[in-house]
């Protein structure tokens, strides 16, 4: 593809001297820093990201064309597109350096095919570099080493962009139609939404089970330590083996009478064990450390991490700090190595640095192993150095990935463990004590563990064989079973990784996603599937399984490293998913009926109007209703309360509901007091006017509690009141953009250049008899439509004229260049030569 042109442009630069070299790259930042590398000889410009994309609308991907893809240049990036175009043409040589992974690859294949269109191929050689780190020497290497753009590489993306393009453009507008409009599902996203209403599901079936535990705590040599019985009857104790209080007292009263406060040392085990350090960070591994440590979100780590790969400024020029953050392999290059190796030896000392490096072994079945971990360009460039020209993210996430990759190469710690039995009657308590004889990498990485993952080492007293120490009470504790906790990002990003769901760069967006269409909700940082997700994830269950199945969606994705390794061709996957997929669409479109969707559930029967009692997703959201649709009689509507599921509801619960609104009393001034739950939530209503229940239950609010609401929400009303005139409704009052004009059924603005005490009521009156009438919340949104669409239309019109005064252009210059032909051939027949 690219080898006749450069032996062209190389036969043309050997006769006219210097080659212009144009360098594309992602990001602005990037282009800054590589420029800088470079030098004059290039020009290095960025495409900003994905410069092409399918459109957002159905029929983008044809499968009765082999799946033929249509691609759009993403809005705003014309601008930047046409700077590419205007510097490829004077280009002698064009170095495509998007990043290192599929992205990257289906970035630079669609800037070459733009510049194809343009006539550029075929005669400006194309090379495509890639590197793992913004450094000069890395710059270097790649540009005196590229390779040709991989097809391989751009296949797998656009197969896995088209399998997201079709999931998406036709299971979505299912959703809507059934469930609710404005809902999703994605390849990846819905098994993430499935895993979390799983776990759920398993936490709500969950039952305690009751279990004891008996320690005792003993002295030693003035030290204090606990042993836990771990035999009785000289049997293994299991942890249901003692289930009750009388049980557990039982065996508390006869061991405390056996020992009679005093027990001898039986056995003494002293063990020295190694604990080896954990591998350098890949994508996944960073956000879920970045996670638990530092409580980032996945999106937060990666856009720190972009930052910091991308260069940061440090004495007024730009430096790349870390790696490529987009990996799934674990090794580190030789360079790396040995820069790392030398400043464990430099700060640490040669206790400290293995005989050799140390190396790891990577999961993922297609990691490239060429692309390394995430790790500091140098490892000179020390985190406390840094601090200064660091955000307070940047210093975080630098400090965690540096000490990671440094203690990724260190010596192993050393533990010394003893453990301490003391039998008893037939039963045995067993002491256990750590304490590190060795620190190795520990000394580096221990510092960034979160507080609450640390695990307290405890150590013992010493003791020997035949010693005799003191029992100072033996305890029996209650303890239940606990179901399994809810995912957090951390975990499920680990969970999604083991499943081989997705890849690790698209977690941060699926999380994104599942939150932003309200199917999950985080509560103290654990994911709480609402009432649509699990609604959504129960249609997708019953009536799209295959799809939703983690089996499944992890062969797709082992189809698709099997595409990028240029063993499958990228079409025969398609077509296997496809077939049976829109099949299945189009017969549930048929058969299954909104209410079934929608999760409806009848649960009995009101007592006082014998109608049916259901509950349902709703267009506003999960509620209980009373009567059908089709019954002459409308049906009555309540609002679920926080912590109730569709799922989960029962009739007296949901009959609870219907006692809304609920007369609390009187204001002092003589206003009805009630409190119900509306469209936007639950309130206080007084009189006519309303104040928001944001704490409050309106089910179990007391009138005191209402008042207090109703006097802070008067107190604030006056507060905004900056004049007002006796006998006259007109004020002026303060408002989200300053001060204004009101007599509470118009508002007009104030002049500028008036201030409110300098009005007078007739010049308010007359403003607000100048200003427009308020419209209605249906109007706003009819004349914001109406603006919208006038918008739109004369956006589509503006491209059309503008394609037109193109297309009059190009036929002008046709004609032009037509004329200049015909009389270049008139002149030759009629010179003397002819």
């Amino acid at each position: 593809m690219l080898s006749s042109a450069v032996r062209l442009t190389e036969t043309r630069n050997s006769l006219e001297g210097k080659l212009i070299k144009l360098l594309i790259v992602e990001s602005p930042a990037k282009a800054t820093t590589i420029k800088r590398y470079l030098g004059e000889d290039f020009e290095v410009l960025a495409s900003y990201g994905h410069v092409r994309d399918l459109p957002s609308r159905d029929g983008a991907v044809d499968p009765e064309q082999n799946f033929a893809m249509t691609y759009e240049l993403n809005e705003g990036s014309e601008k930047h597109v046409n700077n590419i175009i205007r510097a490829a043409k004077k280009a002698d040589m064009i170095y495509l350096a998007t990043d290192l992974d599929r992205e990257g690859e289906a970035i630079s294949w669609h800037i070459y095919e733009i510049l194809r269109e343009q006539g550029l191929t075929e005669t400006t050689p194309f090379r495509r570099v890639e590197f793992s780190e913004i450094t000069q020497k890395a710059i270097r290497d790649a540009v005196d080493n590229p390779r040709e753009l991989s097809m391989d590489l751009v296949n797998a993306q656009q197969a896995r962009r088209a399998l997201d393009h079709l999931v998406g453009f036709n299971l979505s507008p299912l959703l809507w139609k059934k469930i609710q409009p404005g809902l999703s599902a994605g390849r990846v996203q819905s098994p993430a939404l499935r895993m979390i209403v799983e776990r759920e599901r398993e936490i709500e079936a969950f039952e305690p089970q009751e279990y004891w535990s008996v320690e005792a705590d003993m002295n030693h040599d003035e030290r204090d330590f606990i042993s836990r019985l771990v035999t009785l009857d000289q049997e293994r104790l299991k942890q249901f083996d003692i289930n009750n209080a009388d049980q557990a007292g039982g065996v508390r009263e006869r061991l405390l009478a056996a020992t009679g406060g005093k027990l001898e040392v039986s056995r003494v085990t002293r063990k020295q064990r190694k604990r080896r350090p954990a591998p350098p960070f890949i994508t996944s591994t960073l956000q879920q450390d970045a996670s638990r440590k530092l409580r980032f979100t996945a999106q937060r780590t990666m856009r720190t991490a972009q930052a910091l790969y991308e260069g940061v400024s440090i004495d007024g020029v730009s430096q790349g700090l870390i790696t490529y953050m987009r990996t799934d392999s674990v090794h580190l290059s030789n360079d790396a190595l040995a820069d790392l190796r030398g400043q464990i030896q430099s700060i640490y000392g040669d206790d400290y640095l293995p005989d050799k490096p140390l190396a790891y072994k990577t999961k993922a079945k297609n990691a490239q192993e060429a692309h390394e971990a995430i790790r500091p360009t140098s490892a000179a460039l020390k985190p406390g150095d840094l601090k200064s020209v660091l955000s307070d993210d940047q210093f975080r996430l630098y400090e965690l990935i540096w000490k990671r990759a440094m203690a990724c190469q260190m010596a192993n710690a050393l533990i010394d463990t003893v453990q301490v039995e003391f039998d008893v009657d037939d039963a045995t308590f067993r002491a256990n004590g750590s304490v590190v004889a060795f620190p190795g990498f520990l000394a580096v990485y221990e510092e960034s563990t979160s507080e609450d993952e640390k695990k307290a080492e405890s150590s013992l007293p010493d003791m020997n064989e035949g010693d005799v120490v003191t029992i100072k009470d033996i305890r029996a504790d209650q303890h239940f079973t606990e179901p399994p906790p809810r995912f957090s990002e951390a975990s499920l990003v680990k969970a999604l990784e083991e499943f081989g769901i997705g890849r690790p760069s698209t977690y941060a967006s699926i999380i994104q996603t599942l939150v932003r269409r309200r199917y999950v909700e985080l509560d103290r940082r654990r994911f709480i599937p609402t009432d649509t997700g699990r609604v959504v994830a129960r249609f997708l269950e019953l009536h799209f399984h295959p799809y939703v199945d983690y089996e499944f969606t992890a062969r797709m994705e082992d189809e698709l490293d099997a595409i990028s390794r240029g063993e499958e061709d990228w079409i025969p996957p398609l077509k296997e998913f496809w077939d049976p997929f829109i099949r299945r669409v189009k017969e549930k479109e048929e058969t299954v009926s909104r209410k079934e969707a929608k999760l409806t559930r009848v649960l009995g029967t009101d007592p006082k109007s014998g109608r049916e009692v259901s509950v349902r997703l709703g267009r506003f959201g999960p509620h209980a209703q009373i009567g059908t649709v089709e019954e002459e009689e409308k049906p009555k509507f309540a609002g679920l309360r926080p912590g109730q599921r569709l799922e989960t509801i029962t009739l007296e619960e949901a009959l609870e509901l219907f006692k809304l609104p609920r007369d609390l009393g009187f204001t002092p001034e003589g206003e009805a007091v009630s409190a119900s739950i509306g469209r936007f939530g639950p309130y206080i209503r007084y009189g006519n006017k309303f104040v928001s229940l944001k704490e409050a239950d309106p089910h179990t609010v007391q009138l005191s509690e209402a008042l207090e609401l109703i006097a802070a929400k008067k107190q604030a009303d006056l507060d905004k009141i900056i004049r007002t005139w006796d006998d006259s409704d007109v004020q002026i009052v303060k408002g989200r953009w300053g001060p204004f004009i009101t007599d509470g059924n118009k508002n007009a603005r104030m002049p500028k250049d008036r201030e409110p005490e300098d009005m007078t009521l007739a010049e308010c009156e007359e403003l607000l008899a100048a200003a427009p009438d308020k419209k209605s919340r249906r109007g706003r949104k009819k004349a914001a439509k109406k603006t919208a669409a006038s918008k739109t239309a004369k956006k589509k019109a503006s491209k059309k004229k503008a394609a037109k005064k193109k297309a009059s252009k190009k036929k002008a210059s046709r004609k032009k260049t037509a004329k200049k032909k015909a009389a270049a051939k008139t002149e030759s027949a009629d010179s003397p030569s002819a």
